[in-house]
């Protein structure tokens, strides 16, 4: 439980500048529980703190934790340099709070991402001391063969790297699709072990992290999310069936 001061708590939720988040206060532009509040050093619990901002309900939210259904052609950089931006499918204020994907998708890769402002979570989800899995679907040029899937199980050697890197799973979906499981995170890692296994993937698109599925979320390419506390505790290394 704490309290703050009205115009730092929508500075914190990342409505703009002290000054201006003052003057909306002022403005009449801010209300909670039906009342408009003018005072803006008035002192505010947090705790399951709902506010009107143009008539819009948004909720006091400490850190931010959510994923996105990220569409092909967008960058996971804050500062893109060939196509948009993945934060310009988030609200604006999203910006002002320092969001960052979690881990990157190539611009052409689609599927769930993880974006958030907390630095800690960031850090212990990227982190390949965790081994957390990673699941792909991707689609081959080139048939899908057994010998294709046994080399991407014993592992493929990739240029710079020390060893040869397997999946951790890996099964066929159909003639040119298979599914695929990781857990280093490697620069362009799929792609680059199914071209070192002799084939080239055309699509890629991530399905799940940890125990916590894209399916599950319902989410449209282009679409995000708020993860609850239940969803944010299968983003943990798991048993593979």
């Amino acid at each position: 439980m704490s309290k703050l001061s009205l115009d730092r708590i929508l500075q914190s939720q990342g409505f703009g500048t002290r000054k201006y988040c003052r003057e909306l206060i002022e403005d009449g532009e801010v209300s909670i529980a039906g009342e408009v509040v003018r005072q803006y050093k008035q002192a505010i619990e947090t705790d399951g703190l709902r506010f009107h901002i143009f008539d819009e309900e948004w909720e006091y939210r400490e850190h931010l934790y959510i994923v996105l259904n990220k569409p092909a052609n967008f960058e996971c950089s804050r500062k893109p340099s060939h196509h948009p931006g993945v934060l310009t499918l988030l609200p604006e204020q999203f910006s002002w709070r320092d969001v960052q994907p979690v881990g990157r998708l190539d611009h052409d890769t689609t599927g769930m991402l993880l974006m958030s402002d907390d630095g800690p979570f960031i850090h212990s989800q990227s982190s390949p001391k965790r081994h957390i899995p990673k699941v792909y679907v991707a689609t081959t040029a080139d048939p899908v063969t057994a010998e294709l899937v046994n080399a991407l199980l014993a592992g493929v050697q990739l240029h710079d790297e020390p060893a040869p890197l397997a999946a951790l799973l890996c099964r066929q979906l159909d003639t040119n699709s298979i599914e695929i499981i990781l857990e280093q995170g490697k620069y362009h890692q799929v792609k680059r072990m199914l071209a070192a296994a002799g084939n080239h993937c055309s699509f890629l698109r991530r399905t799940a992290i940890g125990q916590l599925t894209l399916d599950s979320l319902e989410l449209e390419e282009g679409e995000w999310c708020y993860l609850t506390p239940e969803q944010l505790a299968l983003l943990v290394p798991h048993s593979l069936p």
